[in-house]
């Protein structure tokens, strides 16, 4: 989207740069919470803060944010859950992440620096091109 407005002279606002990035940002956590569910089935917020190496305050604000969006629920026990549309999201953000890496590890690309790749492209590409390129790439 950046790329098809600077190529179409248009400049990228700063609140609209910040809205991709927090919904960027959000996924990442919603994904985080699906990884460490499968890891551990009980998420809580520490979990959370260490496995994405964020502050505590940090990771509660966002986590509060996707409360109140319907994507997470807290329980009483504290622990944090997805909700249904938390979930379809998270799942669609994995699998992206998974294609995006093991086809990077494939051609050649440092396991490190295709994580990180992965984790940018995962969010940048859109539903269309994607499954284009799942069903193209197929094994």
């Amino acid at each position: 989207m950046a790329w098809e407005k600077h190529k179409t002279q248009e400049a990228v606002s700063p609140s609209e740069s910040y809205a991709e990035e927090l919904r960027a940002t959000g996924e990442d956590y919603l994904e985080a919470v699906l990884i460490l569910d499968r890891q551990k089935g009980d998420v809580r917020c520490v979990d959370l803060a260490t496995f994405l190496e964020r502050s505590k305050p940090t990771i509660t604000n966002m986590v509060t944010r996707l409360c109140e969006s319907g994507f997470l629920v807290r329980e009483d026990n504290k622990s944090i859950s997805l909700t249904t549309k938390g979930k379809e999201v998270a799942e669609k953000i994995y699998e992206r992440h998974r294609f995006f890496t093991k086809r990077l590890i494939a051609a050649g690309v440092d396991p490190k620096t295709a994580e990180r790749d992965a984790c940018r492209l995962e969010h940048a590409i859109s539903e269309e091109s994607f499954q284009k390129l799942k069903d193209a790439l197929e094994d």
